[in-house]
């Protein structure tokens, strides 16, 4: 089974400009802990709620006067909607994350999340290591 099967193809995504704020009310309101952030629909970054809390808050920033280019991830880890699912598994599970951009020639289409995984009943084993291995934090 393909990426695309199981994404979801609806994602709300912000420009380098927007501000902090406004990226925190949106992961508020989707209720989600990272954002995508975008330049003419070409992905450039991602901004998670970890990002706020870590590059603002505990820095003591002011929220009003920071946005989202100034704290954003730009080594992203995607996949393609053509990979397998058992490859988006294996990546959030590597890399300790639980949503992952899909991305086709370099546009954001959509973002699959370890729920999607789950949800769909689709190698839930898979997707229950991968939780259980963000959840307890790599072993290194």
């Amino acid at each position: 089974m393909k990426v695309r099967d199981v994404m979801t193809s609806s994602v709300d995504w912000v420009t380098p400009d927007t501000s902090v704020v406004e990226v925190a009310q949106l992961m508020k309101k989707d209720d989600v802990g990272s954002i995508p952030i975008c330049k003419e629909n070409k992905l450039i970054g991602v901004i998670t709620d970890r990002d706020i809390v870590l590059k603002v808050v505990a820095a003591g920033g002011n929220t009003n006067n920071i946005s989202a280019k100034d704290i954003m991830s730009t080594d992203i880890i995607f996949v393609s909607a053509d990979q397998d699912v058992h490859e988006a598994a294996n990546l959030m599970s590597m890399n300790q994350i639980r949503r992952l951009p899909v991305l086709e020639n370099d546009q954001l289409v959509g973002i699959v999340a370890i729920g999607d995984l789950a949800i769909e009943k689709i190698h839930i084993n898979e997707a229950g290591e991968a939780l259980s291995d963000i959840s307890q934090g790599a072993h290194h």
